[in-house]
C-alpha cells in the first residue's frame, strides 16, 4: 500500500511539471502573438488553455482522493496540499497567458501594444517567459537558486509594470481609450503572472527547507 501511495505522490510531481511546461508554451506563444499580431497563434493559446484546466481538475480530484483514502500526515500531507495549491496557481498562470492572447486576438489586424510601449512589453514578455521556464525547473529539480531567480524576475516585472503607469500618466500619452485599457490590462496580466510564479517558488522552498516564507503576494 505504501508503494502505491508513493507512486501516486510521484505522479503528482510529474503532472505539475507537465502543467508548468504547458504554461511555458502558453505564455511564450501569447507574447509572440501580442507583439506580432499573429491571430492564429493567439487562437492556439486560447484553445490550449482547456488542456491546462483539465489537468488541474484531474490532479485536484486525485489529491482529494489521496487525502480521503490515505489520510496522509506530516511531509506526505504537505506534499499533497502543496500540489493542490500549486495546480491552482499554474491554472491561473495559464489563464493569464490566455488573457494576453485574447487581447492580441481582439485587436487583430492591429497590434494591441502601441509602438511607444513595444519595448516595455517585449521586456515584460521576456521576463515572463523566463519565469515560466524557471517555474518548470523548480518543480522538476527543487533547485532553490532557480526559485530565487523567479523572485528576481518578478521584481523586474513589477518595475516594468510601473513603467507602463508612468507612460500612461506622464502627460505625453496620446493613445486611444482602447489602447489605454489594453496597456493597463496587459501590464496587470504580466505582473500577476510573476506573482503566481513567486507563490510556487516559495511553496517549493518550504517543501525543501521547511521554512515557509510569507506567501502573501495578494494573488487573485
Amino acid at each position: 500500500m505504501r508503494e502505491i501511495f508513493e507512486a501516486e505522490l510521484k505522479q503528482l510531481g510529474v503532472d505539475l511539471v507537465t502543467m508548468s511546461r504547458q504554461v511555458e508554451v502558453a505564455v511564450t506563444n501569447a507574447g509572440r502573438a501580442l507583439l506580432t499580431g499573429d491571430v492564429a497563434l493567439a487562437e492556439s493559446v486560447i484553445v490550449a488553455d482547456e488542456a491546462i484546466d483539465a489537468l488541474e481538475r484531474d490532479l485536484d480530484e486525485r489529491c482529494v482522493l489521496m487525502i480521503a483514502q490515505q489520510a496522509p500526515v506530516a511531509t506526505d500531507l504537505r506534499i499533497v496540499i502543496s500540489a493542490l495549491r500549486m495546480s491552482a496557481t499554474l491554472e491561473r498562470m495559464g489563464d493569464l497567458a490566455r488573457h494576453v492572447a485574447e487581447v492580441a486576438r481582439a485587436r487583430f489586424p492591429r497590434n494591441a501594444v502601441p509602438h511607444a510601449l513595444s519595448g516595455t512589453f517585449a521586456e515584460m514578455n521576456d521576463a515572463a517567459v523566463r519565469v515560466a521556464a524557471r517555474t518548470t525547473e523548480v518543480l522538476l529539480t527543487r533547485d532553490l537558486e532557480e526559485a530565487r531567480g523567479i523572485e528576481r524576475d518578478d521584481d523586474l516585472l513589477d518595475r516594468l509594470h510601473e513603467d507602463t503607469f508612468t507612460a500612461l500618466l506622464g502627460g505625453n500619452w496620446n493613445g486611444s481609450p482602447q489602447e489605454t485599457v489594453d496597456v493597463t490590462l496587459l501590464g496587470r496580466y504580466y505582473e500577476r503572472f510573476g506573482d503566481h510564479a513567486v507563490s510556487i517558488a516559495r511553496r517549493v522552498t518550504y517543501l525543501v527547507t521547511g521554512d515557509f516564507k510569507d506567501e502573501v503576494v495578494h494573488l487573485r
